[in-house]
């Protein structure tokens, strides 16, 4: 059965009686900054929304009023303000009430939530209330729906099911693994053949990350075993191994009618054939909310300890398998080989999978590779100056375009309209041409700057085109 997520501005398409509330001063400053903590930009106003029409009276209020701009934001989770709008208006989703109910059309059955839903709250209502769950997650979910389905979402379901796409079943427990790699290119090549696997000889879940061979609490082998007691044993590492390690991790769904052996069986047959150093697995069998939850630890974690509240300079690219191997030696070998104080995501997704009528920007080929570095930034004088950290990230990204690496950005932040256009390639003019159509003034999204507000209906679009 399909589970699809409504667009989040119909999913709150029933108004609520009440006015939508401007916010005060503190929440103004609260909307002036994001997770990444790099930049920030005050707005004018904070709107608190009570229903789709208000959110369409602020825009329309936007439309008449030069100059000003409107921003949507969920939980805070951009990392270089592309949910601010600086002497603009910030939507607070999360003030729109949090009504779900699933709706069935025809042979489907949909999730009707608003877009300030978080994905955990959306997660224990389906299951607590009805014993269904989408099959694709991003790995943390105390992000809302609508900003995730604004950017995609992925997560190590995503080469199965697309990213965040819409599939509903019910779960009860995960068979949950990881394994370790000393050979990238046997990391790869597992991962590789994992994800092209027919749907019934396949896990639902791979994923994977790189990490530093000492023992480093939060870059090297004690982030590995999966929590429950287990260690690792560095003696069984071959004589060869470099500086930096591979984790692959992998989760099969176990579905209420299906016995415990028959998964154990499953499991085991493919992992027979993988090429990790043997001794260094690592296993647990969980409750499907507790996996898809595993990452709430990180996070509380990090607030003990204070680097939730520290600037995150993250990055996020999309590399093609044909220069995934040229990455790892160059970059991860190199540059990063002390880590980078917090997960270095490395794993494989299909092309296929991503819906091509979106705007969304990927690599050439079938197969590419999301590279996630999430640094968690330890409070100053801990670690390094951020000013280090950002300039670590552009000096990878200039080895990318210097090396020729078939590569996109996720989560963009560039500021000229000519990288923009690099960025989307062969889909430029077709972005232009719906950013005409929907948004005329470009009054919305003013923090991914790519657009200036213009009083004109067509001078703001007609520039950017002109730029090229």
């Amino acid at each position: 059965m399909m589970l699809a997520y409504m667009d989040h501005a119909a999913a709150a398409s029933e108004p609520d009686a009440g006015e939508p509330t401007v916010a005060v001063e503190a929440a103004e400053c609260a909307a002036a900054r994001d997770f990444g903590g790099l930049v920030s930009a005050r707005p004018a106003a904070v709107v608190r929304p009570a229903s789709a029409e208000d959110v369409a009276s602020a825009i329309r209020a936007a439309a008449r009023t030069a100059h000003l701009t409107v921003a949507a934001r969920g939980n805070g989770h951009s990392v270089a303000g592309q949910a601010m709008a600086e002497r603009g208006l910030v939507l607070d989703m999360r003030a729109l009430p949090r009504r779900m109910q699933l709706v069935r059309l025809g042979d489907g059955v949909f999730a009707d939530v608003p877009g300030g839903a978080l994905w955990e709250e959306v997660l224990h209502w389906a299951v607590a209330k009805h014993g269904l769950a989408p099959a694709s997650w991003t790995d943390y979910l105390r992000l809302t729906v609508g900003g995730t389905l604004s950017n995609g979402g992925v997560s190590g379901q995503s080469f199965r099911y697309g990213p965040q796409v819409s599939n509903v079943t019910e779960l009860d427990v995960v068979r949950w693994t990881r394994v370790v790699y000393a050979s990238f290119a046997d990391y790869a090549s597992d991962a590789e053949w994992l994800v092209t696997r027919p749907a019934n000889e396949a896990f639902n879940y791979v994923e994977g990350f790189a990490f530093v061979r000492s023992d480093d609490p939060v870059n090297g082998w004690p982030s590995v075993p999966i929590p429950g007691g287990a260690r690792f044993d560095p003696s069984l590492l071959p004589a060869g191994a470099g500086p930096v390690l591979y984790c692959l991790e992998v989760a099969l769904y176990q579905h209420h009618h299906q016995l415990a052996d028959d998964m154990d069986k499953r499991v085991g047959e493919m992992m027979e054939r993988l090429k990790y150093v043997r001794g260094l697995e690592f296993a647990a069998g969980v409750g499907y909310v507790d996996f898809l939850s595993r990452v709430n630890r990180v996070e509380e974690d990090a607030r003990r300890n204070g680097s939730w509240a520290a600037p995150h300079p993250w990055l996020n690219i999309f590399i093609s398998s044909r220069d995934i191997a040229a990455f790892d030696r160059a970059v991860l070998q190199g540059m990063l080989a002390d880590g980078v104080d917090g997960p270095m995501l490395v794993y494989p997704m299909l092309k296929s999978k991503w819906e091509q009528a979106t705007s969304v920007a990927l690599p050439e080929g079938e197969i590419f590779y999301l590279v996630a570095l999430l640094r968690f930034c330890r409070p100053y004088p801990g670690g390094p100056p951020v000013d280090e950290l950002v300039a670590q990230n552009n000096a990878i990204i200039d080895a990318c375009r210097s090396n020729g690496y078939d590569y996109k950005m996720y989560f963009p932040t560039y500021h000229a309209v000519s990288d923009w256009a690099r960025h989307f390639g062969a889909k430029w003019a077709r972005f232009l041409e719906r950013k005409a159509r929907y948004d005329p003034l470009a009054i919305l999204a003013p923090g991914q700057n790519i657009f200036s507000r213009s009083p004109s209906s067509s001078s703001s679009v007609a520039a950017a085109a002109a730029a090229m």
